[in-house]
């Protein structure tokens, strides 16, 4: 991958990122980050080269990611704080999900030689961005023993999967 691909993926998964969460908090409103989400999905998808491994990778992350958050949040081990919801999570979590599940798709695949670290990392690095948003208002997490070892876990499981059977699946 070019560098300049590389960029635009971290810098556009991170701006998906703050438009979510700063637009909720600033200005109560899911908009800027659905918005903006939705234009960055679209322009990786269209400068993807395998559209289907794009499309199976981030099904597949999204839709676990999405299932575990909404199981977290209706057994009330925390709960966002958010102005419009699609079940049990804010709207923005339809487009962060695969805003972020797009990593997945080119970036993360360095990761494949260092399965140990890749597996650390997600094991710390995943739940600290949950855990952060709570000093900003974004989360209330009621459960902190269970939010910290079920979240450890879930990432852990989510690394291990990528890497043992996501980047294996073929697609011609």
């Amino acid at each position: 991958m070019s560098k300049v691909k590389f960029f635009f993926m971290l810098s556009g998964y991170q701006l998906t990122w703050l438009m979510c969460v700063f637009g909720e908090i600033m200005y109560k409103s899911f908009s800027l980050g659905l918005t903006c989400g939705l234009i960055f999905l679209f322009l990786v998808f269209i400068n993807t080269q395998n559209k289907r491994k794009f499309i199976f990778i981030v099904l597949s992350i999204s839709v676990v990611g999405y299932l575990f958050d909404s199981i977290l949040v209706n057994f009330k081990i925390y709960e966002f704080n958010s102005s419009l919801y699609f079940g049990w999570l804010p709207i923005w979590m339809l487009v962060l999900w695969p805003s972020f599940a797009t990593l997945f798709d080119e970036v993360f695949v360095f990761l494949s030689k260092y399965k140990l670290i890749a597996i650390s990392l997600s094991a710390v690095l995943g739940p600290l961005t949950y855990y952060l948003g709570s000093p900003l208002g974004l989360i209330n997490i009621n459960q902190l023993f269970f939010f910290f070892i079920l979240m450890i876990v879930f990432w852990i499981f989510l690394m291990f999967f990528y890497l043992n059977f996501l980047l294996k699946v073929e697609f011609n």
